[in-house]
């Protein structure tokens, strides 16, 4: 061999050697720093590659080490990072490592939280916290757009439902285009509501109900339903009283009270008791007319409310009334249903409610 060539196999030799010794070097470039190792595991790493910065505060303070797989399915991936000793005093068991990215898709790296208390050694394993997935977040941003756009298209039909529905009215079609275009039909409606107030002031000169309002200062029928509820509850009475209203009120066909001293024994018991509401209902029997006697029970059981609000003390919002017309039994009745603390009354009838001062 000749010199020449010896000279160029030596030099080979030595730029390979060089080129060794460089890349040890740089992948080992805190090989002569302190450091310490921490662990930590994720369900998934989201891309995260060994050799990614490890941050502190957000300044670079390590590098992952290793990335390892886990052995069987349902374990984590376990992820090895080395970290200068300069971080011990703000690294501490308590501490959090995550997964973030540089922008929305830059390189990964690893952010470590600041903790409070417990030392680390080298090979501890600290807490992580579940990487962002953008793909997931882009999945759920599709799903919005497309119920976005399925209720665009409903207020499209909607708005198409509502067109037809103004052509049909601005056509006379239906009953609302009738009352809007036709000048017959809306004096015919403003007739039949004129003959209902008619009638309701008719009501006012009932020979059943003219002592009552005379008396009492009513102004109208609605009076009669201000504190009336549509029906008795199904739930049980923790106390009733009944009464004969032929022993109440002058005549059973009257709301005048003639002998209100049984009562007496009920508005006690309200004013002593507690209790959640009351109702009290009015009844007559079969005979006559459906109508009068609807209206007859409401004021009985209006006037007996009154009684017993005025003479006895306690929380009178909770009493309601009922008339309840004819009864089954075909006797006239005048009950008085309390119910225990903790049952709210039923909500008034639609129209009562209207009638409220």
């Amino acid at each position: 061999m000749g010199k020449e060539l010896r000279l160029g196999a030596f030099i080979l030799l030595a730029l390979a050697c060089f080129a060794v010794a460089i890349f040890l070097i740089g992948n080992r470039a805190a090989m002569f720093h302190a450091g310490y190792r921490l662990n930590t595991q994720f369900d998934n790493v989201a891309g995260l590659e060994e050799g990614a910065a490890v941050r502190v505060g957000g300044v670079r303070k390590g590098e992952v080490k290793h990335i390892v797989l886990p052995r069987k399915p349902g374990d984590k991936v376990e992820v090895q990072m080395e970290l200068d000793n300069i971080t011990h005093g703000v690294v501490k068991k308590d501490s959090i490592a995550a997964i973030r990215s540089e922008g929305l898709l830059g390189d990964k790296y690893i952010e470590i939280s600041f903790g409070s208390s417990g030392d680390l050694k080298s090979g501890d394993t600290i807490a992580s916290q579940p990487p962002i997935q953008f793909s997931n977040l882009f999945a759920k941003a599709d799903s919005l757009l497309d119920t976005a756009g399925g209720a665009l298209d409903n207020i499209r039909d909607l708005s198409a439902n509502l067109d037809t529905i103004s052509g049909k009215i601005n056509a006379g079609r239906g009953t609302a285009g009738a009352l809007i275009n036709d000048r017959t039909v809306y004096q015919n409606a403003a007739n039949a509501t004129s003959a209902l107030a008619d009638d309701a002031e008719a009501l006012k000169h009932n020979f059943l109900l003219r002592g009552f309002f005379k008396n009492r200062g009513y102004e109208d029928s609605g009076d009669l339903t201000r504190f009336q509820i549509a029906k008795i509850p199904a739930v049980p009475a923790a106390r009733t009283f009944s009464y004969d209203s032929k022993k109440l009120f002058n005549d059973a066909d009257k709301s005048k009270l003639k002998n209100s001293k049984p009562l007496n024994e009920a508005g006690q018991f309200l004013e002593s008791s507690p209790f959640g509401f009351a109702v009290i209902a009015a009844s007559t029997g079969r005979l006559g007319d459906s109508q009068k006697d609807k209206l007859l029970t409401e004021a009985q059981a209006l006037v007996v409310r009154d009684y017993l609000v005025n003479h006895f003390s306690f929380d009178d919002t909770r009493v309601k009334t009922i008339g309840l017309g004819k009864s089954d039994s075909g006797e006239n009745l005048l009950q008085i249903f309390i119910y225990p603390p903790g049952v709210e009354p039923p909500a008034q009838p639609r129209a009562a409610a209207k009638t409220q001062p």
